[in-house]
């Protein structure tokens, strides 16, 4: 006598024929199988051996969100949104109609109106950064209003500003006038006080418009104080050629020559003040001036050069400019 399972056939019996299927004729499951659908999936996946890893490389899931899934933690998995696209996903992998899946999950798990559950692995917290931007901020404002709490107090607190007596206002009202008022000529420009003072060439401090200093001595070789700059007793009374002689050519008419007694520096001017000669001399080095009108010499040390007028001594440069119209005299 066969067994009473509830009216249901034991699928591996033909009802026809009644006869025993063999052994390559195994029931397949589907996804009405087991008691929920983590059950029916893992029976099918079983069923045509395939392994967790297999499935997880062509759905793209994680294999322990599919253990989750076949075991039905759903705690462990993500929002219900993103727990269904796994099952759908996963369905669609065994072959077997993803919509159909969702369906019996939807039935296994009715509560629809479950909030969704953020992402798994974001940060709960906020920004540290934030808090120190706010921080400032705060510390910022309270500063402003505390300067000016600050600035109100002390003004507050300031005396009144000065006013001129009441005599005094009001004579000066008294004494206003009408119409147009006299101006005085108005104040030179103000003197920059940055401004250096002209340099004075030392010696010409009376100097005339031909730029010679006539206060010098009048006499040759006596320094402003009266004394004599050389001994003239040592100094040749005719000029002799002792080295180059410099100037006017010897074909050319000149009065003055002067000649170096040490190491010096000429410089010979024109009368428009440009540079017509300057040598740094030798001893025994001569200049032979031209006579041309205006020419004056300026020396670094008067008692350098020894002057000779028509080839006779005449002493020393009197000052450090001289001019050589005035020594022919």
């Amino acid at each position: 006598m066969p067994l009473d399972t509830g009216g249901g056939a034991d699928p591996r019996w033909d009802a026809d024929s009644s006869r025993a299927l063999d052994g390559a004729e195994t029931y397949a499951p589907t996804l009405q199988a087991g008691a929920d659908i983590g059950q029916a999936l893992k029976a099918v996946r079983e069923h045509r051996a395939l392994s967790l890893e297999q499935v997880a490389e062509i759905t793209r899931i994680r294999r322990a969100y599919l253990a989750d899934i076949e075991a039905m933690r759903l705690e462990k998995l993500p929002s219900r949104p993103f727990t269904v696209g796994y099952i759908r996903a996963y369905a669609q992998a065994l072959g077997l109609d993803g919509d159909v899946a969702v369906e019996r999950f939807k039935a296994d798990e009715p509560m629809l109106d479950e909030p969704l559950r953020e992402p798994l692995g974001v940060n709960q917290g906020g920004d540290p950064r934030m808090v120190t931007i706010v921080a400032g901020v705060v510390v910022i404002v309270a500063a402003i209003i505390i300067w000016n709490v600050a600035q109100r107090a002390m003004n507050a607190n300031a005396p009144p500003s000065p006013t001129a007596p009441a005599k005094a206002a009001a004579r000066a009202l008294r004494d206003q006038r009408s119409g147009p008022m006299a101006l005085g000529a108005p104040l030179p420009a103000p003197v920059e006080s940055t401004t250096p003072a002209p340099y004075e060439t030392p010696g010409l401090a009376a100097a005339g418009a031909d730029g010679v200093n006539h206060s010098a001595p009048a006499r040759l070789g006596v320094r402003a104080d009266g004394e004599a700059a050389v001994d003239p007793a040592s100094l040749p009374p005719m000029f002799t050629v002792k080295g180059v002689v410099f100037g006017a050519p010897a074909g050319q008419p000149s009065s003055v020559t002067l000649q170096a007694l040490k190491s010096a520096s000429l410089i010979v001017r024109g009368a428009d003040g440009s540079i017509y000669f300057a040598r740094q001399f030798a001893a025994g080095e001569a200049y032979r001036a031209p006579q041309l009108a205006g020419l004056t010499a300026d020396v670094s040390e008067p008692d350098s050069f020894q002057v000779f007028v028509a080839g006779r001594s005449r002493g020393v440069l009197p000052a450090a400019q001289a001019s050589l119209n005035k020594l022919a005299e």
